[in-house]
C-alpha cells in the first residue's frame, strides 16, 4: 500500500468474535514482519496506544508467535504519545514496554519511543520525525469513540498538515498535550492495520468505513485504505458484508 492509492477505498475490513481478535490480528501483524524482514532483511514497525492493541501486544511476546520474528532486525517507533513521562501509568510506550518489548530480543537501540516528558514538545516532536524512516513497514492503528487515530482528533489542526510527520497538539483534557504522527505518515505506510473493538464504537465504524469520506470529522478515514480488524460488536452495524470474513 501507499500514498498514492484512493484513500476514500477500504481495502480490507475482518470481522472476529471478541475473544478471537486479539489473537488473529497478532498472527497477521507477525506474519507482516517475518515476511518483511524475509523480503528487506528488516522490518520498521508503528505500535499504537490504547486498550485494544494491548492484548494483540501480549500474544505476540509469548510462544509460538514471538519465536517467528528476527527482533533483532526490527524498528519500533510510536504513531503518538502523551506528554508525560516514560514510567507515567499513561504513557504508551510504558504500555508497549510492559506487555511486548521487555520480553522478546529486541536490542534497546532499536526501540524509538516519543519523548513526551520534554518540556518543549514542539523540539520534540521535531526531533522524532528525523528519525522516522521514509516510509513505514507497518503501522498499527487504533480508533477512538470519537474517530479519532493516533492523536489526530477531529477538528485538529493537524490533520490538515502536509509538510511536517510528527507535531505537538493540544486537545481537551485529560491528557491535553500529546505527540503525533501526521496524515503524512498514515499515507506513506506500506502497511495499515486498524484495531477496533467494541459495541461503543459501531456507529463510527459504519460512518468511517461506509460513510461520505470526511477526515476533518472522522480522522480515522486517514488509514480507511488500510486493513481493519474489528470485532462483532464493534462491526455490527456495517452493511458491506462483501468486504468481512471471519475465521
Amino acid at each position: 500500500m501507499n500514498s498514492a492509492g484512493d484513500v476514500s477505498r477500504t481495502d480490507s475490513v475482518l470481522s472476529y468474535e471478541p475473544t478471537m481478535l486479539a489473537d488473529a490480528a497478532a498472527r497477521k501483524i507477525i506474519e507482516v514482519i517475518d515476511d518483511t524482514i524475509k523480503r528487506r532483511g528488516h522490518c520498521t514497525l508503528a505500535l499504537a496506544g490504547g486498550a485494544t492493541p494491548r492484548p494483540v501486544y501480549e500474544r505476540m511476546a509469548v510462544p509460538p508467535l514471538a519465536n517467528r520474528v528476527a527482533w533483532d532486525r526490527v524498528a519500533i517507533y510510536f504513531g503518538d504519545e502523551r506528554c508525560v513521562p516514560p514510567d507515567h501509568p499513561e504513557s504508551n510506550y510504558r504500555m508497549a514496554h510492559e506487555v511486548l518489548l521487555r520480553h522478546v530480543p529486541i536490542p534497546s537501540a532499536s526501540v524509538h519511543r516519543m519523548e513526551g516528558e520534554r518540556a518543549d514538545a514542539d523540539a520534540a516532536a521535531r526531533d522524532y520525525e528525523r528519525h522516522l524512516p521514509a516510509a513505514l513497514d507497518l503501522l498499527l492503528l487504533g480508533m477512538g469513540e470519537d474517530g479519532h487515530t493516533a492523536s489526530l482528533f477531529p477538528g485538529s489542526p493537524a490533520i490538515a498538515e502536509r509538510t511536517r510527520r510528527v507535531v505537538a497538539v493540544i486537545r481537551p483534557s485529560p491528557s491535553p498535550r500529546r505527540l503525533t504522527i501526521t496524515p503524512r505518515v498514515i499515507g506513506a505506510a506500506d502497511t495499515v492495520f486498524v484495531l477496533v473493538a467494541g459495541a461503543c464504537k459501531a456507529a463510527t465504524v459504519v460512518r468511517a468505513l461506509e460513510g461520505a469520506y470526511v477526515p476533518d470529522e472522522l480522522p480515522v478515514q486517514l488509514a480507511r485504505r488500510g486493513t481493519w480488524f474489528i470485532d462483532s460488536a464493534a462491526a455490527r452495524l456495517l452493511h458491506g458484508l462483501s468486504r468481512r470474513s471471519s475465521p
